[in-house]
C-alpha cells in the first residue's frame, strides 16, 4: 500500500469548549479524487484549514509522506506550503481587482516571478479556463459560473500539487454544478494534481472521485469508493445520502 500523501492520526481540534475534531483518521492519496461529505457544521472546513495550516490540531499527528508535520525543517514545511492551493467557499475574489489581477495574486504574492512570466501564466490560465477577453473585468460583473472559472484560475496559476475545494458548486444551479465538476475532473486529469474536495452534491460528486470520506461527530465515519458506499451498510452513511435526519 502506498505511503498516503496527508495523513490525519487520531486528530482532535476544539474551539473554547466546542470540540469539532475528536479522534480523527484519514488517508490522502497523491493524484487522487477524494470528497469529504458531512452535514454542516460538522468540521469539513476545519479539516481543510489543518491540511494548508491556518488552524493546528491539539493533539495527534499530521503527516506529510509519512513524516510528522512537525519534524519537516523549515524548508521542508516552506516547500510543502508551495505545493498546496485552496479554493474557498463562495470563491474569495477581491471585487476591487480585475480578473487578471485576481488571477495573478498568488504569484505577486509568493513568488519573486519578474512580471514577463506572471504575465505568462495568467494567460495561460485565462485562456485554458475560457476566460478569453475578461481579464480586465470585475467580479461584479461576471456570472456566477465565471467567478468559479476564474477562482479556479487563480487557484491552478501556481501550478498546485495539491488543491482543496471548499463546497466549490456553492450557489449554482445543478447545470453550472455539473459544469464545475466536470472542469475540476478535466484538471486534475491535465495537470494531475491531488483534489481534496468539501462538497454536498450528494450522490453526483461521487461521478467524479476516487474515494469518499464521512465526517460525523468529529470523527470519518466511513472511507471507501463509490462502490463501497452502494455496498455500505452504515446507517449514518445511508441516512446521510437519502437525506434523512439520525
Amino acid at each position: 500500500m502506498a505511503v498516503p500523501l496527508i495523513q490525519f492520526i487520531d486528530v482532535t481540534k476544539s474551539f473554547g469548549t466546542d470540540p469539532v475534531l475528536k479522534g480523527l483518521n484519514l488517508s490522502i492519496y497523491k493524484d487522487e479524487i477524494i470528497v469529504i461529505i458531512g452535514k454542516s457544521g460538522t468540521g469539513k472546513s476545519v479539516l481543510l484549514k489543518h491540511i494548508i495550516g491556518l488552524v493546528h490540531q491539539d493533539s495527534g499527528q499530521i503527516l506529510i509522506k509519512g513524516i510528522p508535520f512537525h519534524q519537516l525543517s523549515v524548508e521542508e514545511k516552506r516547500s510543502f506550503q508551495k505545493e498546496l492551493s485552496y479554493m474557498f467557499q463562495g470563491n474569495a475574489l477581491f471585487d476591487f481587482m480585475n480578473v487578471y489581477d485576481n488571477i495573478a495574486l498568488p504569484l505577486v504574492e509568493n513568488s519573486n516571478f519578474p512580471k514577463d512570466q506572471v504575465k505568462e501564466k495568467v494567460f495561460t490560465r485565462i485562456k485554458q479556463l475560457g476566460l478569453n477577453g475578461a481579464e480586465k473585468k470585475f467580479p461584479a460583473q461576471l456570472s456566477g459560473g465565471m467567478r468559479k472559472r476564474v477562482a479556479l484560475a487563480r487557484a491552478l496559476v501556481t501550478d498546485p500539487k495539491i488543491v482543496l475545494f471548499d463546497e466549490p458548486t456553492t450557489g449554482l444551479d445543478p447545470v453550472r454544478k455539473k459544469n464545475v465538476h466536470s472542469m475540476i475532473q478535466e484538471y486534475q486529469e491535465k495537470f494531475e494534481f491531488t483534489a481534496v474536495i468539501v462538497s454536498h452534491d450528494i450522490p453526483e460528486i461521487f461521478n467524479l472521485v476516487q474515494r469518499i470520506a464521512m465526517l460525523d461527530d468529529g470523527i470519518i465515519q466511513f472511507e471507501g469508493s463509490k462502490k463501497d458506499v452502494l455496498d455500505s451498510h452504515s446507517k449514518i452513511l445511508n441516512a446521510f445520502i437519502e437525506g434523512e435526519d439520525v
